[in-house]
């Protein structure tokens, strides 16, 4: 699996003149950011910005003057090659103007709002691109924010690669592919993209490519496995791509099957998947990076394909989407796929427990108790609370690998969805330093978290007559409570859970998995 797009940067040398020689360079499109720093007092085109009018036969002036461009953040224009440009040797057919608004280089402008500025001209350029048939692109990045703001241009650059994952991935055949037809011939199809820079630290940038590219990748993994119907991506096909990813990269594959969980006491997780016919499968990836005695990081992801709520039936308008339920192994399955990628120096290990949730003869039913793997009992209350109970057997099993620290995905509760909507995820743990740690690297990739409170008097709301503990807490902090049942089956090790409920996927018109929380955590692996 590879990106259908391949980035890559070119240096050119500073100067007056550099906006013509990249004019000249054999490209089918040129981006370029034109914020308003780049007008006079005047409203007339500055000295950067006035050459390349000249060259284009004054087509920027003109525009302007029409009140078809005036660079606001976001504003679009599309110019194609005229007799004149030739004359000039200009190359390039078509050049894209992009509106970068109001750049500041005062300090008093947060990095957050840079970025969303960063982002929200940079997505509406890629949505003029797919209107045009460009198979290569050359991006202008010393024009712009990059100009205001030299210090962040290989972030500028990660961001780029990301941001081109998004607004392509739907344009690819992997989204398509189960239609009875096929794909618009006419859909663009982008080979490549040179980020232009008159940087001097090549390589810094290519650095940032190389890493962007890999996460670029684990997104579009994890947003296919979300996207596919229940009916295909149940367990074992997830165990199969787990297979095909141990052959195919450095990563270590095993997959344990319906008997080694009974062997091993996995109640908890045997309970839920007892209602389908499809065997539940865990599988364990294991990146060894770095040295043998390096203790891992511990990614648990839930992998529940299909929830159908169990005997604790959900509403059916909607259920469709719970095919999303296992977007949190799908994460895992991502950051592993990209940190495999590139070949990351550390030692880290996904963990997915995987079955359906569904109603039968067979099924558990609410009032029942089961035995953890930690020889702890749970009542199940509601069937429909059950990604708690296969996590709680697979943070009971991680201890075995002494872990540094353990981060757990899931797609848990609406009670988040509530809580923060499709912002944040939901970041849950004691530990001030992990929490500190993701809750950054969340603002540099703008895949943000938002601590949320796991005080020991939310425990009180799990209390059971008749087990060590209940599976739900009712109505009031359900996604608090979520956590805390977690909680007791992580005192081996430092551990957070992250909430994706909200942030996975999206509804409506532009239904489809986000590939969250792969930046986040990859990220958070690289620098921690």
């Amino acid at each position: 699996m590879r990106m259908q797009t391949k980035f890559n940067t070119k240096v050119f040398a500073d100067g007056p003149n550099r906006l013509h020689l990249q004019l000249q360079t054999t490209s089918d499109c040129i981006v370029i950011p034109f914020a308003l720093v780049d007008l006079t007092k005047n409203n007339n085109l500055g000295p950067h910005f006035k050459h390349l009018d000249e060259s284009l036969d004054g087509a920027i002036s003109f525009a302007m003057e029409r009140r078809d461009f005036s660079g606001k953040l976001g504003e679009t224009l599309i110019l194609n090659q005229q007799q004149s440009w030739i004359a000039e040797g200009i190359k390039v057919p078509r050049i894209i103007l992009v509106g970068a608004g109001d750049i500041s280089e005062s300090s008093e402008v947060s990095e957050a709002k840079i970025l969303q500025d960063f982002v929200k001209t940079t997505r509406a350029a890629i949505k003029a691109l797919q209107t045009t048939q460009s198979q290569t692109c050359l991006w202008l990045l010393d024009s712009g924010f990059a100009a205001a703001y030299p210090s962040s241009s290989v972030d500028f650059i990660r961001h780029s690669v990301l941001l081109f994952e998004e607004g392509y991935y739907r344009f690819s055949q992997r989204f398509d592919h189960l239609k009875s037809y096929q794909p618009d011939s006419h859909s663009p199809i982008l080979k490549t993209v040179t980020f232009a820079t008159s940087s001097k630290d090549e390589k810094q940038t290519k650095e940032a490519i190389k890493v962007s590219t890999a996460i670029a990748l684990g997104m579009g993994l994890t947003k296919d496995l979300g996207n596919l119907p229940p009916n295909i991506c149940n367990p074992t096909y997830l165990a199969d791509i787990a297979t095909n990813l141990g052959k195919d990269s450095t990563l270590k594959v095993q997959v344990l099957e319906k008997k080694d969980l009974e062997k091993l006491g996995m109640g908890a997780f045997l309970a839920v998947s007892q209602g389908s016919v499809t065997p539940p499968k865990f599988i364990i990836m294991q990146h060894l990076g770095g040295i043998a005695k390096e203790a891992p990081v511990v990614l648990v992801g839930k992998g529940i394909t299909f929830d159908t709520g169990g005997i604790s039936l959900k509403p059916g308008e909607g259920m469709d989407e719970m095919k999303y339920d296992m977007c949190g192994a799908a994460s895992v399955f991502g950051t592993m796929l990209a940190i495999s990628e590139m070949k990351l120096k550390k030692n880290v290990i996904g963990v997915i427990p995987t079955c359906e949730n569904m109603p039968s003869g067979m099924a558990t039913r609410p009032g029942d108790i089961v035995k953890t793997m930690s020889g702890k009992t749970v009542e199940i209350l509601n069937t429909d609370a059950e990604g708690r109970l296969i996590l709680c057997d697979a943070l009971t099993y991680v201890e075995r690998f002494k872990p540094r620290t353990v981060i757990d995905i899931a797609t848990l509760t609406g009670a988040c969805v509530i809580a923060l909507g499709a912002v944040h995820s939901g970041l849950f743990t004691k530990d001030e330093k992990v929490s500190h740690d993701l809750v950054e690297v969340g603002k540099l990739t703008l895949d943000t978290v938002w601590p949320m409170p796991l005080d020991d008097a939310y425990q009180d709301q799990l209390k059971s007559n008749f087990a060590d503990m209940a599976n739900i807490g009712g109505r009031p902090a359900g996604s608090v409570t979520a956590a805390c049942f977690l909680s007791r089956f992580t005192g081996a090790y430092t551990w957070a859970h992250l909430d994706i409920a909200g942030t996975a996927w999206k509804s409506g018109a532009n239904k489809g998995a986000t590939g969250r929380p792969v930046p986040l955590l990859t990220e958070y692996l690289l620098r921690h």
